[in-house]
């Protein structure tokens, strides 16, 4: 789907990366000269503050994404475009993705790329596409933490403690127990993160669909599986362990062995912009060496 038009943006980042700081100023810089408005989130207006502080003279501080926000640029790592897509939430801005990182799977692109990305803004040709977030729900969930997660579900065993079960249940009937040191839930967009580390396969980013990839399971029967994205999953960790983790695009914490925990997919998207001429193919050759001998 074309992005319709793009006249503001705000602007998200990892507080990390002084040697980028005269690219973002610039590219901020040529934003501001095309006539675009800018906004930029106030941790990473803050850390630009102590070193860059004139460009922040021509934007706006906001702490929560402006309404009529057209993008949200993240400017980091795949951790913080996660980081951005979770602020964002049910917003539906589209979320563009600028690597300071290190593989930048999910921030496909580089600062030195800024004029073409500015330009795709500024005549509307960017491509939008709906990414699959999942919901957890149980009672026992930290108040402080968000249940929803745009790569994956990590149900993990606590520190280096013995194996657990997961009794699974898809749309309330018995998968498997899964014997192992955890047991992933992906979404397609996370298909390349930890997923693939596991084992497990790799998804189109728009499939509606949904991965399964246990641990270092301690039995050759369970394998990798894909399900539908409407499916309903149902989990019951038990451990000799009294606690087992649960991480949600890397932000965790413990849950009681015993207690339940169900995924779902989420009642809205995540929703990511990307340049034309640019698709996952592409992606796949140049950050996974897709093919290379």
């Amino acid at each position: 789907m074309p992005i319709s038009g793009a006249t503001t943006i705000v602007i998200c980042g990892n507080r990390h990366q002084d040697n980028y700081l005269p690219k973002i100023n610039d590219m901020i810089r040529l934003m501001l000269d095309a006539g675009i408005s800018v906004y930029i989130e106030r941790r990473f207006a803050d850390y630009m503050a102590s070193m860059t502080p004139d460009i922040l003279q021509r934007c706006r501080i906001t702490d929560t994404p402006p309404p009529h926000t057209h993008v949200a640029v993240s400017i980091g790592g795949d951790g913080t475009f996660l980081r951005t897509a979770r602020w964002i939430g049910r917003g539906g801005i589209p979320v563009l993705g600028i690597n300071t990182g290190h593989l930048g799977f999910l921030a496909g692109y580089t600062l030195d790329e800024a004029p073409s990305l500015i330009d795709m803004l500024l005549n509307h040709t960017g491509i939008i596409e709906e990414r699959i977030v999942l919901q957890v729900e149980s009672p026992d969930i930290p108040a402080d933490i968000l249940p929803f997660a745009l790569n994956e579900v990590a149900i993990l065993k606590e520190d280096t403690s013995s194996m657990i079960s997961v009794h699974l249940t898809l749309n309330d009937f018995l998968l498997a127990d899964y014997m192992a040191d955890g047991l992933i839930i992906s979404t397609p967009t996370g298909s390349t993160g930890y997923n693939l580390a596991v084992g497990g396969p790799i998804l189109q980013p728009t499939l509606q669909a949904l991965s399964i990839a246990p641990i270092a399971p301690h039995t050759l029967t369970l394998r990798p599986i894909i399900i539908g994205s409407n499916s309903v999953l149902h989990a019951v960790t038990t451990s000799r362990a009294t606690h087992y983790r649960v991480s949600l695009d890397g932000c965790s914490f413990v849950m009681t062995v015993g207690t339940s925990l169900t995924v779902r997919r989420a009642d809205f998207s995540i929703r990511t912009l990307r340049r034309s001429d640019t698709d996952f193919a592409a992606t796949l050759r140049n950050k996974l060496l897709w093919g290379q001998r």
